[in-house]
């Protein structure tokens, strides 16, 4: 079992790779030998020394704004060959902000645009390597959340374009798939998890009693990534304490 876990000479691209999920996805690739490669918001990786949730240690990087399909485009590929892509970047915007023009526009264009335009751009170093793509979506594609209708279209178009993806690139030997946690303590949920008694209200409706943990997350992009895994195709898998059986 650990050898089919093991990702020496592998490589890894993670977007959103700097913090959260996403970051617990890059430092677990690299723990098991990847070579791995992080794409994030900030000027350079020094950037987010401190920062909770935030471990750069041995990964490489790049400031790419992913909400422009032309920085995506001017953005050199880290790798020839390319093992595993990783889509974890993602935006949320409160106060009624998504109902906008704008606000509408920019979520779209960060949870569901830049999985295609990042995915065509890596699609030959994927292709060579006969690698894996994984999009990490979220809950919040099944089930209505107030107040952010761009998040949740998004998440939910997220999943549709994984099959899309999935059943173009067969032929090829890139297999497609995705992740759709539920609440796990992240930047993106502190507006949940700062409040107890939205955290609490959220909690009680987890049949398993507790949120899910970056490194629970990150198991499951092992397995998506891996000989484990060789079959599975255009699938997005629940990772939620069962929390959508409610």
């Amino acid at each position: 079992m650990d050898n089919l876990l093991d990702f020496s000479g592998k490589t890894v691209l993670v977007v959103g790779g700097s913090s959260g999920i996403g970051n617990g996805m890059a430092q677990a690739f690299r723990a098991r030998g990847a070579a791995v490669h992080v794409w994030g918001t900030r000027a350079s990786a020094d950037d987010y020394v401190g920062e909770d949730g935030s471990d750069m240690e041995g990964l490489g990087y790049s400031q790419v704004d992913v909400s422009d399909p032309a920085a995506i485009a001017a953005t050199p590929l880290p790798f020839d060959a390319l093992d595993v892509l990783i889509h974890s970047q993602g935006a949320v915007l409160y106060r009624r902000q998504e109902f906008s023009v704008e606000g509408w526009r920019r979520v779209m264009a960060i949870n569901l645009d830049s999985i295609l335009h990042i995915s065509n751009h890596c699609h030959d170093a994927l292709a060579a390597a006969k690698g894996n793509v994984i999009a990490v979506s979220s809950i919040g594609a099944f089930k209505a959340t107030f107040a952010n209708p761009a998040y949740a279209a998004s998440k939910a178009g997220a999943i549709n374009l994984v099959r899309a993806l999935a059943i173009a690139w067969a032929g090829e030997g890139i297999r497609v798939n995705g992740i759709a946690p539920s609440l796990v303590d992240t930047k993106m949920t502190k507006v949940t998890m700062d409040s107890e008694e939205r955290r609490e209200r959220a909690l009680s409706k987890i049949p398993m009693g507790r949120f899910g943990t970056v490194e629970e997350m990150a198991g499951v992009a092992l397995f998506l990534a891996s000989p484990l895994s060789s079959y599975i195709c255009g699938q997005t898998l629940v990772v939620d304490g069962g929390l959508t059986l409610t």
